[in-house]
């Protein structure tokens, strides 16, 4: 056996399965720049650590169930002037993650809410954060149906194991008395312990149309707003415009 192929095997019992396939490259690169063994060693750990990254956030991106990829880069600022890039850049920090808070954008369909919280959501993602998208009423279904099998608090532990939670278009359908229940406990398990992005198409007073119960729809909104950043969202539909211009 010569020597390439006992390195790829020592390489394959230490699970360092990148290497396996880039170790020529990764040799040539070393003869190639007369680096030193301790240059070398860094070189082919470094690729490794790169790789698993790559996986990483691949799998993550997987994970969070996104129903397209939105980036902020394609979002267009100069048809949605009510939010500016500086504020949307702000939270790219992600202290409102380091600190429990909540985003939540407002406003009517088609004007970008979705297309901002999957952007941030992806950036969150390759700064190393756990996101998970659902449609909030996938959410309610989802939870309705743990709540009938008695597993509702075993549902909500695992969405908590979500840095950040994002609930799109809560509001456009009525939720009935136990599906006000379960997200209130949802809600309530997220509060001052994870992050959540919110999009809704109404503003907070009108909350009553979908939420049947107002004692339960008060302290959702009070658990929601008490940390968060809240954006208003006006202008016409960008995909009505879109589809017109076509």
């Amino acid at each position: 056996m010569c020597l390439i192929e006992q390195v790829n095997r020592q390489c394959q019992h230490l699970k360092l399965s990148s290497l396996t396939t880039a170790l020529p490259e990764l040799l040539q690169q070393a003869e190639t720049n007369e680096l030193s063994y301790l240059q070398y060693t860094d070189l082919l750990l470094g690729h490794e650590v790169k790789t698993r990254n790559d996986k990483r956030l691949s799998a993550n991106r997987r994970k969070a169930g996104f129903p397209i990829e939105k980036h902020l880069e394609s979002f267009d600022y100069r048809h949605q002037t009510t939010i500016t890039k500086r504020q949307v850049n702000q939270l790219l920090d992600f202290d409102f993650i380091d600190n429990r808070h909540n985003l939540i954008f407002i406003g009517p369909p088609g004007v970008g809410k979705t297309h901002l919280s999957i952007g941030i959501s992806l950036k969150a993602i390759d700064a190393g954060y756990k996101v998970l998208f659902v449609n909030a009423l996938s959410l309610v279904e989802t939870l309705e149906v743990a709540e009938l099998k008695g597993e509702l608090k075993k549902k909500i532990s695992s969405l908590c194991k979500f840095d950040l939670l994002i609930i799109d278009e809560l509001g456009y359908l009525p939720m009935n008395k136990q599906g006000n229940y379960n997200l209130f406990q949802l809600i309530n398990a997220l509060y001052e312990y994870r992050s959540i992005i919110l999009t809704t198409n109404k503003d907070f007073t009108a909350w009553g149309e979908f939420f049947v119960d107002e004692n339960v729809a008060v302290p959702i909104i009070d658990r929601l707003i008490h940390h968060s950043k809240i954006f208003m969202l006006g202008g016409e539909s960008y995909r009505l415009k879109q589809k017109t211009n076509t």
